[in-house]
């Protein structure tokens, strides 16, 4: 079975309402509603995954939780990652099986998200709200992806191909605060 792979795109912007307005205007519509999630990156002890550029993932989203493994980032100028994801039924157990396995909480990172779409189209907006700032996120084929920022007004130096993780440290090293989770 052949991974599929995930395109995306994050852009930074000012607020909430500057988000909700500017998918509005470009009608987008509320696909899944506003929720919190509570991201777990997990490694071994040696940092094997994150060194090899690899991520596992066990996200509680509401009532539901997904397990998500992504290979190194495939070269390019989107974010483009092989992703297998799948949904578990409890996450303390989904952490104990890992955790059996020699997988260990490595980093947390919290965020509100709310997920929108247009009928007829491939790709998914997402607006984010974290600790450390707001973005959206569009996720879909390279071509949607580069038509739908445009369109809402964001040229190619916008986009931001940086994982949470990354935003999160860097963010950390700019402010003089010292890394701990990107939590609320």
């Amino acid at each position: 079975m052949k991974s599929p792979v995930e395109t995306e795109i994050k852009l930074a912007i000012s607020g909430v309402d500057e988000g909700r307005a500017l998918l509005r205007r470009q009608r987008f519509r509320v696909s899944r509603p506003r929720v919190f999630e509570r991201n777990l990156v997990l490694d071994d002890s040696r940092g094997s995954l994150r060194k090899r550029g690899m991520l596992l993932r066990v996200r509680g989203a509401g009532k539901t939780v997904t397990c998500t493994f992504k290979g190194p980032e495939i070269p390019g100028r989107l974010k483009r990652r092989k992703e297998t994801e799948f949904e578990a039924s409890e996450l303390g157990a989904c952490l104990a099986v890992f955790e059996a396995l020699g997988y260990r909480e490595a980093f947390r990172y919290e965020k509100y998200r709310t997920e929108f779409s247009r009928d007829g189209e491939d790709g998914i907006a997402t607006l984010d709200e974290t600790p450390i700032g707001v973005y959206l996120e569009l996720e879909g084929p390279a071509r949607w992806i580069d038509r739908t920022a445009k369109a809402l007004g964001f040229s190619r130096d916008s986009y931001i191909t940086a994982s949470y993780g990354r935003l999160y440290f860097a963010w950390c090293k700019a402010s003089g605060v010292e890394p701990a989770g990107m939590t609320f």
